[in-house]
């Protein structure tokens, strides 16, 4: 690419929102000039105050320590690389090569190198620890030995007379190579597109297996109570093909195991709301499987119809905690030693803060998986679950409030008892929650897909999508791993730029994060793209909105289904975002048509299946165009990502696959935030804009409130 094509001009054409055929309607023609609506204050933020949740959040962070450097990248010896200058003599050539086994491909498509006075340079990544074969070549005719360091003479393992360079480690400048495709009928997760089908709210199938739990309480949209989803429900749309129309490939689903599906409690942090176990997370026996969802018989057909689709199936899987109405508890709680941690509350006096020994409530007793027998007993219990359907994956709850030893059991369990006899031999994808929006390094420190999670939701991306993509935030944006909350970050869309770049190396390179807007711990995202911020978001959580609960609006004053088209767009940019780049993005049901809610329980109202409009069957278009071209471009999947221009509301990025790669693949993406047409000349020439399908121009037109992708 030359320099021309990384300069760019943005401006604001105003006027009226330019259609270009997009999936996605303009909405309304008036433009607003630079109307961002409220932007949250940048007051310091409490981060105990975000996610308290009685149905699987952690309820805050929990931690006062400082966060450390990311330092180098981390991966395996394996993946790492160190960077190799290699030098010829100039000789007269018109051009030189180099070639070798450094990378795959590299013989036959090697890396030109520059000539400079005397000599040919050039300087590539080189595996860690490992000894290096190459040549260069000539003028694109001649191969030649490097006269520096001529092949050793009568070397077995060379025959066709190759310099070898010797090994070299770099421990403080390496860098980390993506991990190889895998082969042939091995899933790589990467690929993964995530819908969480929330089964109790998205559709009943089955009315025979309704529950009723009496003492639990009802709102105008929703209720406590159980309503009837059921995994028949989940089965039929796998069937009727929904998920396979929407680009998803990797269906999770509510926690399966018996649940204690027939009491009503409190929920957490002071909320004396009555709720009853619809949402999974009260366990009662895991080595039973819900009724109210359903027979076991039920979802071993959901998980069977899933796979003859070609999806994946993630069994969210609490393991944290029973309910003191469980046999479990009382049979053991008085075992010596026990299986269980003291009665203590969570946050009172004297007890931890959501840590790996304080109780979430009263009746939901923490194991202690110090315990040999408490943690075998639970191990068993999930490679079971695995044997019985057949899941390909877990999503693991309030993983930081699990004992170390259980993951660190539980990995080596499921590729002896379960990955050992496939053929071939599958990842099974382990993604961890811990709620927090800021502590990267506490994130990281669970992952390694050799012994601990592949993987976790991707808190911190997801408070700063929310603010640049739907808030349109002005503010600065959040500094990454600040404890404090700082705001030094750059606002909008080069804040974002900014800290997605720190994002891509902080992880494990193997790492499969999943990324998201929403979830079923946060209000609906929806309201976060409103014109003007909502007054029950900005109370919920004043000095950071976007870290809002939604609580209290979650009984009255509940939001209504949106209406202005515009809202939906934006909507759209944020999943454009996270469906442009790696991970695996997540979907929470309902969110792909902009499915309104507060907090807790309103953001988990019943699906709606019919009577949507114009605006949200353009959301869902949108979502569905961008799930297409994602998986037509393993660029977005397993690339790397240069950002061509940035400024506060128009991103323009360029994503390619590493050399080597077996789909070598290069795409473009633009994405405007802001509420005016924006013009970018960052763009390369001759490139065709895959949403609308026509010929891009130079200058090229980003309409107001959407993205556009190039190849």
């Amino acid at each position: 690419m030359t320099s021309k094509h990384l300069r760019a001009l943005a401006v604001p054409l105003g006027g009226a929102c330019i259609a270009v055929a997009a999936l996605l309607a303009c909405g309304n023609d008036q433009v607003h000039q630079v109307n961002y609506g409220q932007p949250p204050d940048a007051a310091a933020f409490d981060a105990g105050n975000g996610g308290s949740s009685p149905y699987g959040g952690d309820g805050g962070t929990g931690t006062t320590t400082t966060i450390p450097e990311a330092g180098p990248p981390q991966c395996s010896d394996d993946l790492k690389l160190c960077a190799e200058t290699f030098t010829l003599a100039y000789g007269g050539e018109q051009s030189v090569e180099l070639r070798g086994d450094y990378r795959a491909g590299a013989w036959t498509q090697g890396d030109p190198m520059t000539h400079t006075g005397s000599a040919w340079t050039v300087t590539v990544n080189v595996p860690w620890n490992q000894p290096v074969q190459y040549k260069f070549f000539l003028n694109g005719t001649t191969w030649e030995a490097d006269p520096a360091n001529p092949a050793p003479p009568n070397d077995p393992n060379d025959a066709d007379g190759n310099s070898i360079e010797q090994p070299i480690t770099c421990p403080d400048t390496y860098t980390c190579s993506s991990p190889p495709v895998p082969p042939a009928g091995v899933f790589d997760w990467r690929d993964a597109v995530i819908y969480f089908a929330f089964v109790d709210r998205f559709l009943d199938g089955d009315p025979t297996n309704d529950c009723n739990v009496s003492g639990t309480e009802s709102t105008p949209y929703t209720s406590t109570n159980y309503l009837g989803g059921d995994w028949a429900g989940v089965t039929q749309k796998i069937i009727a093909g929904y998920f396979t129309d929407l680009g998803v490939n990797t269906i999770w689903l509510t926690v399966p195991i018996k649940n204690a599906d027939d009491v009503a409690d409190q929920g957490v942090n002071g909320d004396t709301h009555m709720y009853s176990g619809y949402h999974g997370y009260w366990p009662k026996d895991p080595t039973q499987t819900e009724s109210c969802f359903g027979s076991a018989s039920d979802l071993q057909a959901l998980v069977q119809a899933a796979h003859a689709k070609n999806i994946k199936v993630l069994f969210d899987y609490a393991m944290v905690h029973v309910h003191t109405e469980s046999s479990i508890y009382t049979q053991h709680q008085n075992d010596s030693p026990p299986w269980f941690t003291p009665n203590c509350v969570c946050g009172a006096p004297g007890c931890g803060n959501f840590d790996t020994s304080c109780w979430f409530a009263p009746y939901l007793a923490h194991y202690d998986y110090t315990n040999s027998a408490a943690r075998t007993f639970s191990i068993n219990a999930a490679i079971s679950l695995i044997q019985q359907n057949g899941n390909d994956a877990f999503r693991l709850d309030a993983i930081k409030q699990v004992d170390p030893s259980w993951l660190a059991n539980l990995r080596p369990a499921i590729s002896s008892q379960i990955l050992a006899s496939e053929t071939p031999q599958q990842r099974f994808y382990m993604v961890g929650e811990t709620y927090d929006f800021q502590n990267r390094a506490l994130i990281a420190s669970m992952i390694d897909s050799s012994t601990k999670l592949d993987g976790q939701f991707d808190f911190p991306l997801r408070i700063r999508l929310v603010e640049a993509l739907l808030m349109r935030s002005t503010q600065n944006m959040l500094t990454p791993d600040d404890l404090n909350w700082g705001r030094t970050a750059p606002p909008g869309m080069q804040g974002l730029a900014e800290f997605m770049d720190s994002n891509d190396s902080f992880y494990p390179s193997d790492a499969v994060m999943s990324t998201f807007i929403g979830n079923h711990d946060l209000p609906r995202s929806i309201h976060y793209a409103e014109q003007t911020l909502p007054a029950w978001l900005q109370a919920s959580s004043p000095s950071n909105p976007s870290a809002a609960d939604g609580k209290n609006a979650a009984w009255s004053g509940e939001p209504q289904t949106e209406t202005d088209p515009n809202t939906y767009q934006r909507l759209a940019n944020a999943f454009a975002v996270i469906l442009t780049n790696k991970g695996a993005p997540l979907i929470y049901y309902g969110d792909e048509i902009g499915l309104p809610g507060a907090g807790d329980p309103d953001n988990r109202r019943m699906m709606t299946w019919s009577g949507t409009s114009p605006a949200q069957q353009g959301l869902y278009a949108r979502i569905k165009a961008l799930t297409a071209i994602r998986a037509a471009h393993p660029a977005m999947r397993r690339g790397t990502r240069a950002t061509l221009f940035v400024n506060e509301d128009l991103w323009v990025y360029e994503l390619t696959t590493q050399a080597g790669d077996p789909s070598p693949d290069t795409v473009y993406v633009a994405i405007n935030r802001s509420d005016a047409d924006m013009q970018t000349t960052a763009l390369p020439g001759g490139l065709t804009e895959l949403i609308t399908n026509t010929p891009a121009t130079s200058p090229m037109t980003i309409p107001a409130r959407e993205t556009r992708v190039f190849k």
